[in-house]
């Protein structure tokens, strides 16, 4: 007999205490934007945009991981037209989550003397430093994507609330598996601290259940390829998986690539994370369950909004600690899906 499922009901008690941790991690600082620094004492260096008052203009670095990911290319382009759009220069560069290829990128960000720097960073604790060095040399960053593990360095942290987006695929998952059987769990990069935050709300959701267990836990890091091999030898080794549920689309998308190589298609459920468009034409297809769509451009527009507030103002008109709600998408709605964004 199939079970009834609320939706909503199962996710909004369970995640709540998660969501209040996500927001509130680090060194336990104030959320509130970074204090005035010191003036720059190197000829090169510009004014600091603390200070206020200027005028639009000057570069805008932007550094995320690699452009090979969608999500992250994305977010890239959408941070340089924004900057454009407002009377900038952008480059747009990769550190492919390699934190000393960061920490040279924000050296020459310095060096070129930048006006702001939009970040997805390549670690939550090994980047502190390297923002430090900008933030010494007046340079604000503006984080997108990926928090890091302190407060009052950077001048704006806006993420995806990822704590309420996977407890929204945790509820469907466990709707979808009628709150019963075997699932696998594919965990992303240990150094990432959104890896750690979606498996705790799928667990907060799924672990409710008793009739529903967890037989492996991988970590494939975010990889497409490693997901897929390793799916292909858990399901060897557990025939009788009823579902997979991925901490990012990329390596969903590679457990659906497995299933599909082993004839598990519409019997092996399989759910993911980003909102991804190959994860959207998936769904479409029927090959995967849902999404959690996280809403990569207006963040990046939103970092590149702040900065140019705080060049002219001095002020970026919210606090460092910014949360922006993700939404569920499955075959409902797949059909109103534009690239990290949905249509109303």
């Amino acid at each position: 007999m199939r079970r009834t499922f609320r939706k909503g009901a199962v996710v909004a008690a369970a995640v709540s205490a998660l969501l209040l941790g996500a927001c509130s991690s680090g060194s336990g600082g104030s959320s509130s934007t970074s204090e005035a620094t010191a003036a720059p004492t190197t000829a090169e260096s510009s004014a600091p945009a603390e200070a206020g008052g200027g005028e639009a203009g000057g570069l805008i670095a932007v550094i995320t991981p690699s452009h090979s990911n969608v999500f992250f290319k994305a977010e890239a382009d959408a941070a340089v037209a924004a900057a454009e759009e407002l009377g900038y220069t952008a480059q747009s560069d990769s550190h492919d989550d390699d934190p000393n290829k960061q920490s040279e990128l924000i050296d020459s960000a310095i060096a070129n003397g930048a006006v702001a720097i939009v970040l997805d960073n390549a670690g939550a604790d090994v980047t502190i430093g390297a923002i430090q060095k900008a933030k010494d040399a007046g340079i604000p960053v503006f984080l997108i994507d990926r928090e890091i593990n302190e407060t009052g360095v950077a001048d704006a942290q806006i993420v995806a609330n990822n704590s309420q987006g996977a407890g929204l695929v945790g509820e469907a998952f466990v709707e979808a598996m009628e709150g019963t059987g075997t699932y696998i769990e594919l965990l992303g990069r240990e150094t990432d601290t959104n890896a750690a935050v979606r498996s705790e709300a799928y667990h907060a959701v799924i672990d409710q259940y008793a009739d529903m267990s967890m037989v492996a836990q991988e970590t494939a890091n975010w990889d497409q390829q490693e997901a897929f091999t390793k799916v292909q030898t858990l399901l060897q080794a557990n025939p009788d998986v009823k579902g997979i549920i991925a901490g990012n689309d990329t390596m969903a998308l590679g457990a659906v690539a497995a299933v599909d190589a082993a004839g598990l298609t519409g019997k092996v459920i399989v759910a993911g994370f980003d909102g991804s468009p190959d994860a959207v034409q998936a769904i479409k297809d029927g090959k995967l369950l849902a999404t959690g769509l996280q809403p990569a451009v207006q963040i990046a527009q939103m970092a590149v909004q702040q900065a140019d507030s705080l060049i002219r103002t001095g002020s970026t008109g919210a606090e460092e600690k910014q949360s922006i709600d993700c939404v569920l998408i499955d075959a409902s709605n797949a059909d109103k899906y534009t690239v990290f964004a949905l249509e109303d």
